[in-house]
């Protein structure tokens, strides 16, 4: 919703109509007026299953799927000291939609293992055993984005809370995400009470591309667009506009990622 009239008329300014003329307000003096209240509201459904194995024959594992959807209408739209992101103040419930928290599905994977097949025999016991195998694997489907568009089409003074024309908040979901995380290590007996552990870790095991989006406090946001007011009429088509929409090639295209494959070795004596 706007807070701008369109002119269909060539009056003033306006040479070619239709144009956008600037904002009146309800009372001229006075320039912005915030709001805080606690009015917001929030709702989440949840579904989790759970698979638990206790260690038995030195094996354990644990595994848990969440299928969720967190929705609300923008509970920290207004952040002391920054501009607020409702984008009509009139109509606050226009902004209920996912959740910037919203993930609907994880899935997380924990386990450990640590063989003796050989136990009892002396020699090949000793190099086989004792070696301890453990493992994290999570995967998380893409969290909701925001459509920005800079440049006030609405024309209601504030160039951040205007999103792509059509779309509710947080209409866009981002990429995915999935890492393995492995560790092995094993303890070997030296004289008296001393013992060496033998330590090899690996994070982001097969070195995925885990992209993303810039985090703001706000949650992601991604710019959808620019509304660039015209300084001289132009005419597409043979029609005149007063401003237009100019898209970004970056529209939807991660803009960084996290960590790639990392790993590291350690060696700690124990007495």
């Amino acid at each position: 919703m706007g807070f701008a009239t369109w002119q269909t008329t060539p009056v003033g300014g306006c040479g070619r109509p239709p144009c956008i003329n600037q904002v009146v307000r309800p009372i001229p003096q006075l320039g912005a007026i915030n709001q805080f209240e606690s009015a917001s509201s929030s709702v989440y459904h949840g579904l989790t299953a759970t698979l638990n194995r206790r260690v038995a024959n030195g094996f354990y594992f644990r595994l848990a799927y969440t299928f969720s959807h967190a929705i609300d209408d923008g509970q920290d739209a207004l952040v002391a000291g920054q501009p607020a992101t409702v984008q009509n103040s009139y109509s606050t419930k226009s902004e209920r939609g996912p959740s910037v928290t919203d993930q609907r599905q994880r899935l997380s994977l924990s386990w450990m293992a640590e063989p003796t097949p050989l136990a009892g025999q002396t020699l090949l016991g000793r190099i086989v055993d004792h070696w301890k195998l453990a493992g994290v694997m999570t995967y998380g489907s893409g969290r909701p984005t925001d459509a920005r568009v800079s440049g006030d089409p609405n024309q209601d003074g504030n160039t951040s809370n205007d999103r792509l024309a059509g779309y509710g908040r947080n209409s866009f979901v981002g990429p995915d995400y999935a890492t393995v995380d492995m560790r092995l290590s094993r303890k070997v007996k030296l004289v008296g009470h001393y013992r060496l552990e033998l330590t090899g870790e690996s994070f982001n095991l097969f070195n995925r591309d885990n992209r993303r989006y810039v985090v703001t406090d706000n949650g992601f946001y991604n710019s959808a667009g620019q509304f660039v007011t015209l300084t001289k009429q132009v005419t597409p088509g043979g029609r005149y506009y007063p401003a237009y929409y100019q898209r970004p090639t970056s529209f939807m295209r991660a803009t960084n990622a996290y960590a790639p494959r990392q790993m590291q070795l350690a060696m700690r004596l124990i007495f």
